[in-house]
């Protein structure tokens, strides 16, 4: 009986080691920063993640966000719409930018959620200049 127990409980523990290792992860390395992001299981997180690593130029826009583009469009698919507040990381359909936000914005047509901030969030703000985005 205590065999069975085992078993089962290796089972256990080998379903929670795979559900583990399919966390997409990613990192955003400025200025000797780094911030982490977790995406979601969503088309356009994944179609972003295929496309790491990426050493790219980072924007200002409004004064909530930061912004870059991805070589390729990402398929929204499948993704949830954004309700975005700081730490949040969504894609905006319409310009093809990846966002990623410092501070409150809400929701707008067309912003899908890739993910959320796990570290390091208060970096955001102070990114500038060339980004380095790797899987983690």
């Amino acid at each position: 009986m205590e065999q069975g127990n085992i078993s089962v409980r290796s089972e256990q523990d080998e379903i929670i080691h795979e559900e583990e290792e399919t966390k997409m992860q990613i990192s955003v390395q400025s200025n000797g920063k780094t911030t982490i992001f977790e995406l979601n299981d969503g088309k356009a997180a994944k179609d972003l993640y295929e496309q790491l690593p990426l050493t790219i130029d980072v924007e200002d826009f409004s004064n909530n966000e930061k912004i870059f583009y991805p070589p390729k469009k990402l398929d929204t698919t499948n993704t949830p719409m954004a309700n975005a507040k700081a730490g949040t990381l969504a894609y905006y359909a319409p310009w093809g930018d990846v966002v990623m936000f410092y501070a409150s914005f809400g929701s707008a047509g067309g912003l899908y959620e890739l993910g959320n901030v796990v570290s390091g969030g208060e970096h955001i703000k102070n990114m500038s200049g060339t980004i380095l985005i790797e899987k983690v």
